[in-house]
């Protein structure tokens, strides 16, 4: 049979289609466009499991199919579960007055500001029931601030909002982020934080907190500059030291993942103590010769990775590190190949069946693909000879295909989520990432054996020197002509379908695995083509971005900042908001076919006796009673969220943000999901 002949060559490689399958129901689940009752994700869980005991007792043909449809209910059914359990009050309405909780987290913010996260909240005559779980605060820098570190109860008058629905419909999503961080509200201060109650380490991650925090004091005390901001980052995941222009250099030469603590610090920290242990063992022979010394080396060194997990704040991008490291090393106990796609499989789906979520985030999608890429990539290397020439030249050789083999996998992600490709970013790799594995992490260990000697200043110092080198690195690659080439942001079917077609290339046995090709092509191909909406139309209503021949203009320079900079993000422009603004007196007006817009300020509403004149549609910033044309105004806004419109000469596709969300639990109750009515008028000369 047909199937017999499919599934025979697979035998012995089905267990990385595990979290395949686990990520299909997930993703499933999150395309859903309502959240579906709660029977039926019991139903989901009940199929899982039965279909799971079916697969038992079904011919050997049919028992794999049986266990996938199983692995994709449960994947779905672990989804809504998850979705109910971080189930936490979002404020509805804007809210301006006191507001006290418990430090949790110090960042910076997207513009640059310290940010405080908060639990434990409490805000003017609000009841218990109703207050957010969790806030973020972005303090001002010209306002003195009490030295705040985690643990601290504090209080401060500040602004707080729900959190922002997309910029544009089916872009980011941060209410869906938020939801699953339980966080409630976002918002900013002008005025003083003052510190109510010293550091309150009941739980030992506000404990681990306080310590990263005056570690990363320390290091950036002990090395000034940038420098020593790289270094605390690198140690601590504490990049509240860093400024704006070294992030945008580090994203421009594509070596911003130096500065989270993923796959790579964990992997050069392990195994760097691995190694170190090993040989020691080694050189003292009564001890060779009564313990394995590669499984002694292997306990220590996924003990010094557990310490780097707790001391890094235990991010989620942190916590995938650790695991897939861990995986490692326990193959290293068990005598098993510690770099293999069952190692990869077995950390997503402890990933997976902890936080589905992951799933939808960049650095999930990243991490698996150019793991999972560089790990086929080389078990196929291992039976051709790489490199004939000398065996001291063969580690260059290794680092250039690394490299490569992780640019290329990771590339189609990062340019999709990020509208951008570091097209410099392998060199500035190649020069960079040696360092950071031979000279920064080694220092850094170095640093953390003697800092209770006090003899630490040589292991800083030679750290310091490499983190000097990378930021030069970046400095210098960041600044080369088109080290960055903006990229048009794809289509929702895009990156699922990259995802099939590389799944299938890398886990399918036998010549079939080239039909995964095929969805790779489609996938590029639908997004060469990628058609931008006409008009863009901010949630506020204050902002309108209008689709000319020479890009995307937009009705004022300066307010909703992050609107206008990811519609230019998404289109593939790299031009400053200022630079797309053209203001009018008048309000401001564009034409596409089939329709005819118009924008108005509060002060023009009032000067026009008629705003709907020549116009199909008024987008403005207070309600217009009596208008002979289809209103955006911000109470309508509110329900559907930001606008697209398509041109057409019989009727203009209109999508909301609220139609792509549909009906979640992020998604505010009274959103609109039907689009906006539009009633063209006879206007003249049309």
């Amino acid at each position: 049979m047909l199937l017999d002949a499919l599934i025979a060559p697979q035998r012995g490689h089905l267990f990385p289609w595990v979290p395949v399958m686990l990520a299909l129901g997930i993703g499933i689940y999150f395309a859903l466009p309502g959240e579906p009752e709660r029977w039926m994700a019991g139903c989901a869980a009940a199929a899982a499991v039965l279909l799971g005991i079916g697969s038992l007792r079904a011919p050997e043909s049919a028992a794999p199919l049986l266990l996938a449809v199983a692995l994709a209910a449960a994947g779905g059914a672990l989804a809504a579960w998850r979705t109910t359990e971080v189930a936490a009050p979002v404020l509805s309405f804007r809210y301006y007055g006191p507001i006290e909780g418990r430090v949790t987290e110090i960042d910076r913010s997207m513009t640059d500001r310290l940010r405080l996260t908060l639990d434990r909240v409490v805000l003017s005559d609000m009841a218990p029931g109703r207050t957010p779980a969790t806030v973020r605060v972005s303090l001002s820098d010209d306002i003195p601030n009490a030295a705040v570190e985690p643990g601290m109860t504090v209080i401060l008058t500040g602004h707080l909002s729900p959190p922002m629905g997309p910029a544009e419909p089916g872009g980011f999503d941060f209410r869906r982020l938020a939801w699953f961080e339980r966080l409630g509200a976002v918002g900013y201060t002008r005025s003083p934080v003052l510190v109510l109650e010293p550091p309150d380490r009941d739980r030992p991650a506000l404990a681990i907190a306080g310590l990263r925090s005056h570690l990363a004091d320390a290091i950036r005390t002990r090395i000034p500059g940038q420098s020593g901001a790289f270094a605390a980052a690198v140690v601590t995941g504490d990049r509240s030291g860093l400024d704006r222009e070294t992030l945008d250099a580090m994203r421009a030469s594509n070596l911003a993942h130096l500065l989270a603590i993923s796959g790579l610090h964990m992997g050069l920290l392990t195994g760097f103590v691995f190694l170190v242990l090993r040989l020691a063992i080694a050189a003292i022979p009564w001890l060779a010769l009564r313990i394995d010394g590669r499984k002694a080396a292997a306990v220590f060194a996924a003990l010094a990775a557990a310490c780097y997990l707790a001391l890094s704040g235990g991010s989620v991008a942190t916590q995938r590190a650790f695991v897939m490291a861990t995986v490692m090393l326990g193959a290293v106990l068990l005598d098993r190949r510690a770099l293999t796609l069952r190692a990869v499989a077995l950390a997503a789906i402890l990933i997976l069946a902890a936080r589905p979520e992951s799933l939808l985030k960049v650095g999930f999608q990243m991490s698996f693909a150019a793991t999972s890429a560089l790990v086929w990539v080389f078990s196929m290397a291992r039976a051709v000879p790489l490199w004939p020439g000398p065996k001291l030249l063969r580690p260059v050789l290794t680092l250039i295909l690394s490299s490569a083999v992780a640019g290329a996998a990771t590339a189609p992600v990062g340019a999709a989520q990020f509208n951008q490709i570091a097209q410099w970013g392998l060199a500035a790799n190649l020069v960079a990432v040696p360092v950071m594995g031979f000279l920064v992490m080694p220092a850094a260990v170095l640093a953390a054996c003697l800092a209770p000697l006090g003899l630490a200043q040589p292991a800083l110092w030679a750290m310091a020197l490499g983190c000097r080198w990378i930021l030069a690195v970046a400095d210098r690659v960041s600044a080369l002509d088109g080290a960055l080439v903006p990229v048009v942001a794809p289509g929702p079917a895009v990156l699922p379908l990259i995802g099939i077609g590389a799944i299938v290339v890398i886990l399918w046995q036998g010549p079939c695995r080239w039909a995964g090709l095929l969805p790779l092509g489609l996938a590029f191909w639908l997004w060469s083509g990628t058609e931008r909406p006409a008009v863009l139309i901010a949630e506020s209503g204050g902002l309108v971005g209008v689709l000319e021949p020479g890009g995307r203009v937009l009705s004022k320079a300066t307010g909703d900042g992050y609107a206008a900079r990811a519609w230019l993000e998404n289109d593939g422009d790299r031009r400053e908001p200022q630079a797309a603004a053209r203001a009018a007196e008048a309000g401001f007006e564009a034409q596409i076919p089939g329709l005819r817009l118009r924008q108005l300020s509060a002060a023009q509403l009032n000067r026009l006796e008629d705003p709907c004149r020549d116009a199909d549609l008024v987008v403005a910033v207070k309600p217009v009673p009596g208008a002979s044309c289809a209103v955006l105004d911000p109470a309508r806004l509110a329900g559907t969220g930001s606008v697209a419109i398509w041109p057409d000469e019989a009727a203009p596709r209109i999508v909301t943000a609220a139609m792509r969300a549909g009906r979640r639990p992020w998604v505010p109750a009274d959103a609109v999901p039907d689009p906006p009515v539009l009633r063209p008028l006879r206007l003249a000369g049309r």
